[in-house]
C-alpha cells in the first residue's frame, strides 16, 4: 500500500482505490491533507498492463478461442487488475513528468 511523503502514514486499500482514479491533479491524503501524486513508473504500468491483457486476450481469440472467451477472459481479468492495482501505487510529493 502506497505511504504519504508527508506525514508517511500507509493509506489503506480503500482510500487508495478510489483516490487512484484522480490521475490528473494529484490526490489528498487523508491524514495530512498534503497533495500526493502518483509515481509516473506506476501511471505507465497502469496504462501498459491493462492494453497487454487486452491484446493478449485479442490475439488468442483471433488463433485459437472463440468470441465468447475473448469476453470472459476479459470480464475476470481487467477488474482482477483493478482490484490488485492499489498494492502497487507508490506515491510522491511532487508530480512527475511521464517523459
Amino acid at each position: 500500500m502506497p505511504v504519504c511523503q508527508s506525514c508517511h502514514h500507509k493509506w489503506s486499500w480503500k482510500q487508495t482505490f478510489v483516490k487512484s482514479f484522480a490521475l490528473i491533479g494529484g490526490m489528498r491524503c487523508p491524514y495530512c491533507d498534503e497533495k500526493q501524486y502518483i509515481t509516473a513508473r506506476v501511471k505507465k504500468r497502469s496504462t501498459v498492463i491493462p492494453l497487454f491483457i487486452v491484446l493478449l486476450t485479442a490475439i488468442g481469440n483471433f488463433f485459437f478461442t472463440p468470441t465468447h472467451v475473448f469476453l470472459y477472459s476479459l470480464a475476470i481479468l481487467l477488474p482482477l487488475v483493478l482490484v490488485i492495482n492499489p498494492f502497487f501505487v507508490e506515491l510522491s510529493s511532487e508530480e512527475e513528468p511521464l517523459f
